[in-house]
């Protein structure tokens, strides 16, 4: 498979999300429009997020929408998600494609312009680049890039992009004039009353500038 449409993309946050629950928020997310969901929970140990990923992608199943799994390679290959996403701080991607093997999607997060240039297309298939803004969702971000720095990040990184940090509807705009092929939103969805209106309302958003 190997390929994501990065233009709409979820990343769940449990406490966000308590409201209504990670599920039902992924759901509702998809049925707005959301192209891919990552279950990311830094307080979940791997059986959890085996529980959770196995009944996302049951919720997932015959959408469009990919599952991806945030750090835990083995909660990745257990539920059968369709890709990891890791930091710099988690392995190396190297190791993490020997461990997911050649099918599943592998994202790996870029802060820098050093490490966008260091990717290495043969083995990460799609790059995670910011913070582009501060972001309570995320309390060990490296300093916010802006847009700027967003367009010289994408310039040089030689896989798709997606822009994460602190987005909104508001900034849809910037974010695919600065080169990137998508948004990842976290507070803009999770949380939200209405989280299938809010999805919808990002797409539609991303549908007048992006196709």
């Amino acid at each position: 498979m190997r390929y994501l449409d990065l233009s709409l993309y979820l990343v769940l946050d449990p406490h966000l999300c308590a409201a209504v629950g990670m599920v039902e928020t992924a759901r509702a997310a998809v049925a707005g429009g959301a192209t891919v969901v990552q279950l990311r929970d830094k307080g979940a140990d791997t059986a959890r997020m085996i529980e959770t990923g196995r009944v996302l992608k049951a919720a997932l199943a015959g959408t469009r929408a990919r599952l991806i799994v945030n750090d835990d390679v083995a909660a990745a290959i257990a539920i059968g998600a369709d890709g990891l996403h890791i930091g710099q701080e988690d392995m190396d991607a190297l190791t993490a494609r020997a461990l997911i093997g050649r099918d599943m999607v592998l994202g790996l997060s870029v802060e820098t312009e050093p490490l966008a240039a260091a990717i290495d297309p043969a083995i990460v298939d799609y790059a995670g680049v910011g913070p582009v803004f501060a972001t309570p969702t995320k309390a060990d971000h490296k300093l916010p890039i802006g847009f700027d720095g967003l367009a010289r990040l994408v310039r040089i990184c030689p896989v798709p992009a997606v822009a994460i940090g602190g987005l909104k509807a508001d900034h849809v705009g910037d974010v695919f004039a600065a080169g990137a092929n998508g948004l990842a939103v976290v507070s803009a969805i999770c949380g939200m009353p209405d989280p299938k209106a809010a999805t919808r309302a990002l797409a539609e958003s991303i549908g007048k500038v992006h196709r």
